[in-house]
């Protein structure tokens, strides 16, 4: 279209070079000509794009402020995982990843028991690898860490230590964090011999037929000693007190193997070794012995803490201290939870992601709903 108004004011220019009067003019009436042309162009097709892409994707501004369709808050196979499905269904998605992102896994050595690695991965770089896929789709990732929040009302409020942001709904994926004992050496040998799960690490080959321990004296130790006694040669399991908190059942679970002995009035004074665990020293409360033994695995099952401090009690919770949720919704409309932040049974990385996928379609119908 420009070209020919081009061409006709190169003719009208070659017939009028002997009157400069009319060429001025004529140039003036093409130049306004072609401005006006462009506006209509623009006010037609860009404007009318401009409004359809905000549409397709949602995005919405308040007082110049974005508001995102959903703000993911935490990382980890749950965040990751609601990120991709989010951001996969067209909406406007972050993820507040936190400084220290990618979750437990991210310390992890090998992971053999997620889907579609048959010889294992490193945890870090599965975690890597569900972030760089979070990016490939968009998803925009801040490793920022979550101080409060205000769910009281939409758009929902959420406050790093430097910015605020806005969204339509939220997902919380933070997690939970393994309480671990306070002894001199215990992160020297974190993931090199010593884990908080049983489950994800007891099959790995360091810990088969080789002496382990377990610390702790409820059902949840009972379970992680039974599960470690298919692959360790001798299970010591450490009580505190002189019983167990665990129920009946697992007690006598306990008591009928073989490979389990417990030690009550037991504590852990510290753990040695070269490069991996070797060693545990332990104490006997009540005569005040010492003793060493040599083993090669220390799980931790003291419980979990979930990260839901920044909610400053914005949810609901059980008296365990996790997040209630009805298939990851949970009281607040347009708010939902994921991964072991809600899930105090399980706490796979296969279920946290699992979880993820579920947040993330919620979301996506609670918004369309809307």
């Amino acid at each position: 279209m420009y070209v020919s108004f081009a061409k006709c004011y190169f003719i009208i220019m070659a017939f009028s070079t002997w009157k400069p009067l009319i060429t001025y003019i004529t140039f003036y009436i093409t130049k306004s000509f072609i401005m006006i042309t462009h506006f209509i162009f623009y006010k037609l097709y860009f404007e009318n794009y401009k409004r359809n892409l905000s549409i397709n994707l949602k995005i919405y501004h308040c007082n110049d402020k974005m508001i995102y369709d959903v703000i993911i808050i935490g990382s980890g196979p749950a965040g990751y995982t609601a990120g991709i499905y989010s951001i996969r269904a067209g909406l406007k998605t972050i993820i507040l990843e936190g400084v220290n992102y990618g979750g437990q896994l991210i310390t992890t050595t090998d992971v053999y028991n997620f889907p579609g690695f048959p010889n294992g991965i490193n945890g870090f770089e599965l975690m890597e690898n569900m972030r760089q896929q979070c990016i490939n789709h968009g998803c925009i990732l801040k490793s920022d860490d979550v101080t409060s929040v205000n769910l009281s009302g939409t758009p929902f409020l959420i406050f790093t230590n430097d910015e605020r942001y806005e969204s339509r709904s939220v997902i919380i994926a933070t997690g939970a964090t393994a309480k671990k004992l306070n002894i001199p050496n215990g992160e020297k040998f974190w993931n090199s011999g010593i884990s908080a799960c049983a489950v994800c690490d007891g099959a790995l080959p360091i810990f088969r037929n080789k002496n382990l321990v377990v610390v702790g004296g409820g059902d949840t130790a009972c379970e992680e000693a039974l599960y470690l006694s298919k692959f360790g040669s001798k299970i010591y399991l450490l009580v505190r007190s002189d019983k167990m908190r665990a129920s009946f059942c697992m007690k006598e679970k306990v008591a009928q193997c073989d490979k389990i002995e417990i030690l009550y009035n037991t504590e852990v004074i510290d753990v040695s070794g070269n490069h991996m665990l070797e060693q545990i020293h332990i104490f006997n409360n009540i005569t005040k012995e010492e003793l060493t033994l040599n083993i090669s695995g220390l799980f931790y099952a003291i419980g979990h803490v979930p990260n839901i401090a920044f909610l400053n009690a914005a949810l609901k919770t059980g008296s365990n201290g996790y997040l209630l949720s009805d298939n990851t919704k949970t009281e607040i409309p347009g708010v939902f939870v994921c991964g072991d932040i809600q899930d105090y049974i399980y706490r796979q990385a296969i279920t946290a992601a699992g979880s993820g996928c579920m947040a993330a379609l919620e979301a996506e119908k609670y918004l369309i709903n809307q």
